[in-house]
């Protein structure tokens, strides 16, 4: 975009963060907002290096004496092995330390620079040697677990069940304090245009699961198998969560107990050490040619 570092923050945060959340929300996609920033903040940063604008290629080749345009396109291909880099903000959001241990905050750090580089050698062809296109799928998948092992987790043990919108008052007694219910709603927005979406909403206190709703600052009528809000507290978590009343809640969907993700890194290094194997082998096959 050529501009600063700090305006491009503010542009890209102002424009894009909340066109991002409100479509992940209508998609069931729920991330933290600075998740969010980061992920556009760091596309417009790429801007100085790729077309259009590409400064940084400019104030490159002016250094190393090339021509601009090679030394663009070049650092675009280049660059193109780092757009899964953003994306951990959004699909691994362990890496944002929120409600994360020293221990466990390690072990992110750690696999996702691994990943990192599994992916770079992927898409550039080479390993400990030159891939072979099976070898290429494997450390991309690799990767793409190291990147995401909920993914797979989720598709093993899912991490909510649904109930039916009337039975939203046992969803929630059967929710620990402090957990959160995810809820399908639709309805009208603020300027009164027709929208569904997906929130979450947290579990206060009570002793009943109505109690425990209403402490969330949920207030709702149940007509058979409707289930609309009649009113959101102000300031509450419900309406922090993007809820209003005469909302329609389609879906409830509750936590359920679900094996650690961390067990599907489990078959991705195993899978690593066979690519790790057979390179290994056509290296050594290949030094006496070389010699």
């Amino acid at each position: 975009m050529g501009l600063p570092t700090t305006a491009n923050y503010i542009v890209v945060s102002a424009l894009l963060a909340p066109v991002i959340v409100t479509l992940g929300q209508q998609n069931g996609l729920i991330v933290p907002l600075i998740a969010v920033h980061l992920f556009v903040f760091y596309f417009g940063i790429m801007a100085d290096v790729t077309p259009p604008v590409g400064l940084a290629s400019f104030a490159a080749a002016a250094v190393s004496g090339g021509d601009p345009i090679r030394t663009g396109v070049v650092a675009f291909f280049y660059s193109l092995r780092t757009a899964a880099l953003p994306f951990l903000f959004i699909f691994n959001t362990d890496l944002l330390l929120i409600n994360v241990g020293w221990g466990q905050g390690m072990l992110v750090f750690v696999v996702a620079t691994v990943a990192m580089l599994l992916f770079a050698a992927a898409t550039q062809g080479w390993f400990l040697t030159r891939n072979k296109a099976y070898e290429t799928i494997a450390l991309l998948l690799i990767a793409f677990t190291l990147f995401r092992p909920g993914f797979w987790m989720d598709m093993v043990a899912p991490p909510f069940q649904d109930v039916e919108p009337a039975l939203i008052e046992q969803a929630a007694m059967e929710t620990a304090v402090g957990q959160n219910l995810r809820l399908e709603v639709s309805g009208l927005n603020a300027v009164g245009d027709p929208v569904t979406f997906t929130a979450l909403l947290p579990v206060g206190e009570g002793e009943t699961g109505a109690d425990r709703l209403f402490a969330s600052g949920l207030e709702y009528m149940i007509n058979g198998d409707e289930v609309v809000i009649d009113n959101v507290t102000f300031g509450s978590p419900a309406a922090e969560a993007g809820f209003d009343w005469d909302q329609k809640i389609e879906v409830v969907r509750k936590p359920v107990s679900q094996p650690s993700k961390y067990w599907m890194f489990i078959p991705a290094l195993v899978l690593l050490a066979f690519v790790v194997m057979l390179q290994r082998g056509r290296a050594a096959r290949l030094q006496p040619e070389a010699a």
